[in-house]
């Protein structure tokens, strides 16, 4: 079993992700996603069902975890695994911060432990099974690019990936 690829090994941390939660992330999220749940649109909705305020619901957070692991192994890579567990909601006003450590590489293939904190705890946690093909260096020269540009690489803007 492998356990390191480029600089990426296991026990590696990935650079953080901030994410600013926003009113217009939270609607945007659940309209995307088809959720049409009022707790996720409407305050006042919200408030009456117990909550502070409107909150995020699983899928729009489970697609900011794909992102942040996509935006840190690059483009050419995809995810196999996304299992993630909510804790803590993220609320308009606050800022998510993703973190990542790899937990596991095998050949072109890392798992790794996400975790997404809030200003009132752990928002979400959980694996995510990336692979960057190539990576393992079956593909040549041009494979030591992927799994190594998870602690290199830049992050890309949101918009940029299809």
């Amino acid at each position: 079993m492998n356990t390191e690829v480029g600089p990426v090994r296991v026990g590696g941390v990935l650079p953080p992700l901030e994410i600013e939660i926003t009113r217009t992330l939270i609607v945007a999220g659940a309209i995307a996603s088809r959720d049409y749940q009022d707790v996720h649109h409407d305050a006042e909705l919200a408030r009456q069902k117990g909550s502070p305020d409107i909150f995020m619901n699983i899928l729009t957070t489970n697609g900011l975890v794909g992102r942040y692991i996509t935006d840190r192994f690059g483009p050419r890579s995809v995810l196999r695994r996304v299992a993630i567990r909510l804790g803590a909601p993220n609320y308009p006003g606050d800022t998510m911060v993703l973190t990542g450590t790899v937990e596991a590489i095998e050949g072109d293939t890392a798992t790794v432990r996400v975790v997404g904190a809030n200003g009132i705890g752990r928002h979400v946690t959980g694996t995510v099974t990336v692979t960057v093909p190539g990576a393992d260096g079956a593909d040549g020269a041009q494979g030591a690019e992927g799994i190594e540009g998870a602690e290199g690489a830049a992050v890309q803007e949101a918009g940029s990936r299809p």
